[in-house]
């Protein structure tokens, strides 16, 4: 009987899933969508269905993984998810009980992403790393000697809350002002931008953009625009100066950036690359700064590794 390790990465419109060999082989992935009806309680059944669906009964599962999009503890609690519905409750027991007792482990949907990108993906190699997400906003995960970080109450790795410009004066979502997520996130990009094409009269392409975009405003940069450019390298500066402070608490070998706004690829990392190693003085031996490889697949991966590192 062949035996399977699933990968499921929840998210507030679609769970991805992976079956995985004992050896580690993506074997299928797939997704469905995420129904956060009643309270989320229909989420863990319809995973749990989708798992037997494939392996064809639950003794053919040795064990599963799950990311989750808020705080996770260790033991699989989760005090409060929003974007599912989810307030007091363990998923992992949840999903296990649905899986007549199959072993399963949850963490934090950015952490799990890390442990991805640390086994298959652009850390691989590494024996710690940080995980950096620019979307929307500024997330994170830190694998430690091969160990995921959770943190005492779930909290570990959330890089995007470290206040970075003290003189920020519009309020992050968390109340504080200057965090990174304000700064290096594609909306921080933006609102950056935006700021120094009001603060000049300098030429930019930007200005003939009604609503631009992250994207546009790295393709400017690319191209020798000025104002885009120092926007770029402004916010991109930003997170140098917190990779610094975070090699001076952590020291990973490498710091991995993902998300939309790393599709900016070399010309991204590099500036990262600059300012990181401009603020990181203690040591002639600085991390590496690279990009993630695995893409919207690091869920389903590091999820599966929790699992397999459990059962083996």
């Amino acid at each position: 009987m062949n035996k399977y390790i699933f990968g499921v990465d929840i998210g507030g419109t679609a769970t991805k899933l992976g079956a995985f060999s004992l050896d580690g082989q993506l074997l299928c992935k797939w997704e469905i969508p995420t129904d956060t009806g009643g309270g989320g309680g229909r989420i863990m059944p319809n995973i749990a269905r989708e798992i037997v669906r494939y392996a064809g009964d639950t003794r053919s599962v040795a064990a599963a993984g799950v990311g989750v999009p808020g705080p996770v503890r260790r033991d699989g609690y989760v005090r409060r998810c929003v974007n599912l519905g989810w307030g007091n409750f363990n998923p992992a027991r949840d999903l296990s009980a649905h899986l007549e007792g199959v072993p399963v482990f949850a963490g934090n949907d950015a952490n799990v992403a890390a442990m991805g990108e640390y086994w298959k993906g652009g850390g691989r190699g590494a024996r710690s790393l940080v995980f950096v997400t620019l979307g929307t906003g500024v997330g994170g995960g830190i694998v430690i000697d091969g160990h995921m970080v959770y943190g005492s109450t779930g909290l570990g790795g959330e890089i995007g809350h470290i206040v970075v410009n003290p003189q920020e004066t519009v309020p992050c979502n968390c109340g504080q002002y200057g965090c990174l997520d304000q700064t290096a996130s594609a909306t921080g990009v933006v609102r950056h931008a935006q700021r120094i094409l009001a603060a000049s009269d300098a030429p930019s392409a930007l200005r003939a953009m009604e609503n631009f975009t992250a994207r546009d405003v790295f393709d400017a940069a690319k191209d020798g625009d000025a104002p885009a450019y120092e926007a770029v390298d402004t916010c991109m500066g930003y997170l140098g100066r917190a990779l610094a402070m975070l090699t001076h608490i952590l020291d990973p070998d490498v710091y991995i950036i993902g998300g939309g706004v790393s599709k900016a690829g070399t010309f991204l990392t590099d500036i990262v690359r600059r300012h990181y190693e401009r603020y990181a003085v203690l040591s002639e031996q600085k991390a590496q700064v690279a990009l993630a490889t695995l893409g919207s697949d690091a869920g389903i991966y590091g999820a599966a590794k929790l699992a397999l590192d459990a059962v083996r």
